[in-house]
């Protein structure tokens, strides 16, 4: 999540015209220099201090030793992965800087354009910097392009309050609609979007209504709702792209329909569940929600051309099967068609979520590395993998997810694991495709913690939701997430030709 800007040097002194004695003026000049001194020297926490001392000791310490079994390439991109770790769970730089710092440590250290030695067969330098111009890079800028624009538009706004208003009148009906839109969006809108989006149209109801439960559970049920429906397509959230990436980098194709194959049913059970847990826990039945639905479509040019495009690429998209061409291509589509005709300018480009990019992108030149010098098989070979009954491997898989990703970003959560758990393929007789979806699919399942996901963070900075039912909920959700993920999903997956 970002952070604004400090401006406390601007405002210090609204009068700072008014004639002042010297030494008012040179008081305002030490406090403007102190504001200063703590703006451009920030202090930093232990927590992350060990973050960047030890990233860089392992780094270091990785061109000194060789590991056993492990040659200086597998080595020094050993030292690269520990530090990626400790970077990004203590976040003691931003999660996009340490995708960025991964790929050019890549480069220098163990690509064949490395500073050092390395095997006549090392991984070209493109590859890496490849990662930033990956297939599934240009899907995921296509999905911002079309979220940005439905937020520039008020598309969200206005489908927001259309599609509400068949669930107005009971208060646990109106909460099942707040949670089907805001998950409907949120798989072809950023979670953080449709959260924003959601509180936007909700938060004069939320404050009508008088503290307690009522308040709570309905504040709840957005962001539950929006981290849900993010694992119904691959733009729905970073893990899936992230999965996607390295699936791509293996060889291994899972098309758009596919993945919605293998995760809407899912969400949606998910989502039911939920909804019922919230209903119960919070919603009184006699509870009365006014909400404003008059919201309404843009009809100017630029609107239309926008709502015709955001049909023609989704449709493509569910329909890759039938045409063939590729869901990455179709996502420049929407890049192309409204930079053209000018339905978004170089300003709404400028304003992308560039630094999620950047981050997916370290992801999947992390996993690059991890597979092209030999360290996912070594990290995997100490266990007998394959005496562990796939049901069981497939649970702890997800366990780890979904621990994982509630104490640091999903994103980081799917860098970290997708990569490793795609080595165990190669032991067991689970598929490469099946251990990456569910990997991504646990992690999305992460949220019982205000700093465990953005939709969270929004919800929590209303005032509205306690730490401790954000808790509740969030491990309800996610276990039963987990269960059905590790048990039920994965029987369908083979019939449906997912995997």
């Amino acid at each position: 999540m970002g952070s604004v800007g400090n401006r406390d040097d601007e405002v210090l002194h609204p009068m700072a015209h008014a004639p002042k004695s010297q030494f008012t003026i040179n008081s305002r000049s030490a406090q403007t220099m102190t504001t200063r001194q703590r703006r451009d020297h920030p202090t930093i926490s232990p927590v992350k201090l060990v973050g960047q001392i030890g990233g860089a000791l392992v780094v270091l310490l990785s061109l000194f030793i060789e590991l056993p079994g492990l040659d200086a390439a597998g080595t020094r991109m050993f030292g690269i992965f520990l530090a990626a770790i400790l970077l990004w769970v203590t976040e003691a730089i931003p999660l996009a800087a340490t995708a960025v710092l991964v790929i050019f440590l890549e480069v220098l250290l163990v690509s064949n354009k490395a500073l050092l030695p390395v095997a006549e067969d090392a991984p070209a330098y493109t590859s890496f910097f490849g990662a930033l111009a990956n297939p599934v890079i240009i899907l995921f800028l296509g999905g911002f392009m079309l979220a940005d624009g439905a937020a520039k538009y008020r598309v969200d706004r206005a489908l927001s309050a259309v599609l509400l208003k068949p669930f107005l009148g009971k208060p646990r009906l109106t909460v099942m609609g707040v949670m089907l839109i805001t998950a409907i969006l949120s798989m072809f809108m950023s979670n953080t979007a449709t959260t924003a989006t959601m509180f936007a149209v909700m938060m004069p109801v939320i404050m009508g209504l008088p503290e307690g439960r009522a308040r709570t559970g309905i504040a709840l049920s957005i962001p539950v709702a929006a981290n849900v429906g993010g694992m119904g397509t691959p733009v729905g959230t970073p893990p899936n792209a992230i999965a996607l990436g390295a699936l791509d980098a293996a060889g291994i194709s899972v098309t758009f329909l596919d993945w919605m194959l293998a995760a809407v049913p899912l969400m949606l059970i998910v989502l039911a569940v939920s909804w019922a847990f919230i209903s119960w826990r919070y919603i009184p039945a006699d509870a009365a929600f006014d909400i404003d639905t008059s919201a309404r479509f843009d009809t100017s040019r630029n609107a239309k051309i926008f709502y015709v495009t955001s049909v023609v690429t989704i449709l493509l998209w569910m329909t890759e099967a039938l045409h063939g061409i590729s869901a990455n291509i179709v996502g420049f589509l929407p890049v192309v068609v409204l930079l053209i005709f000018k339905v978004m300018s170089g300003d709404d480009l400028r304003a992308l979520d560039w630094p999620v990019l950047w981050l997916v992108a370290g992801g999947i030149a992390l996993g690059s590395g991890v597979g092209a010098t030999g360290l996912d098989a070594w990290m995997l070979g100490s266990i007998q993998w394959s005496a562990i009954p796939g049901v069981l491997l497939i649970l702890v898989l997800a366990l780890v997810g979904w621990v994982t990703s509630n104490v640091i970003s999903h994103s980081a959560s799917a860098n970290l694991l997708v990569p490793m758990g795609m080595g165990l393929a190669a032991t067991v007789s689970t598929s490469a495709a099946e251990i990456a979806i569910v990997l991504a699919l646990g992690c999305s399942l992460g949220m019982c913690l205000p700093i465990s996901t953005p939709p969270n963070a929004i919800a929590y900075s209303t005032g509205t939701t306690p730490t401790r039912e954000m808790v509740v909920v969030g491990v309800v959700v996610g276990l039963t997430g987990i269960v059905l993920l590790a048990f039920v999903a994965p029987l369908t997956w083979g019939p449906l030709g997912v995997v």
